[in-house]
């Protein structure tokens, strides 16, 4: 992205543990190089304290590793083009490294790359099987619940779900119930399966 102050890369965590995974730096990022830093960032720590963890526990990351902008300035939905490129030379490699335990996608442009013509809506707060040997959980973006509070128990409720998650996955407990909770879902790419670049 040409207009791009630096590039926001993510970070990392346990290599095991749990990855969020959004779609594109804002301003703020773009400031400091970091993902998830403005309002939106402070509400997303704000959940992790209440499940007990904090940045230093977890993997952030985007699809897009730069700020994308309007010719006027401002921040813009990417493009699938934007998406493929930066996803498919990028991301999928942090995710290969990092083999996170749960991926939780972080609204409707996170959710589509990974299942492309998904909606939030159908998705959202339930766990999914995916083909590359972790499991994925699907929640809002931190900035659409700020635009829509009366989703915060829902809210809430999903991050709780994701704590649930990690401590049955840690301790192999409850797996039964887990597993009759989860669908199983082929995550593609747009050309090929997920699968194929692991």
């Amino acid at each position: 992205m040409k207009n791009r102050t630096q590039v926001v890369p993510g970070i990392y965590g346990s290599s095991d543990g749990i990855c969020f995974v959004g779609e594109a730096p804002g301003y703020y990022e773009d400031q400091k190089g970091l993902p998830f830093v403005g309002k939106s960032g402070k509400l997303l720590d704000k959940m992790l304290e209440g499940i007990e963890l904090a940045r230093k526990d977890v993997s952030i990351l985007n699809i897009i590793k730069c700020r994308p902008t309007t010719t006027e300035g401002g921040n813009r939905t990417p493009t699938e083009s934007e998406l493929r490129f930066c996803g498919e030379k990028w991301l999928f490699k942090q995710l290969k490294l990092l083999s996170p335990r749960l991926i939780v996608t972080l609204g409707g442009i996170a959710l589509k790359f990974f299942i492309p013509k998904a909606k939030v809506t159908k998705y959202v707060g339930q766990l999914y099987d995916t083909d590359i040997d972790t499991k994925m959980f699907v929640t809002y973006h931190p900035a659409y619940i700020l635009r829509n509070y009366n989703l915060m128990e829902n809210y809430n409720e999903h991050f709780e779900e994701i704590k649930k998650i990690l401590n049955e996955n840690s301790k192999g407990e409850g797996k039964e119930e887990t597993q009759s909770q989860q669908k199983n879902i082929s995550i593609k790419s747009k050309q090929k399966p997920l699968s194929d670049f692991f």
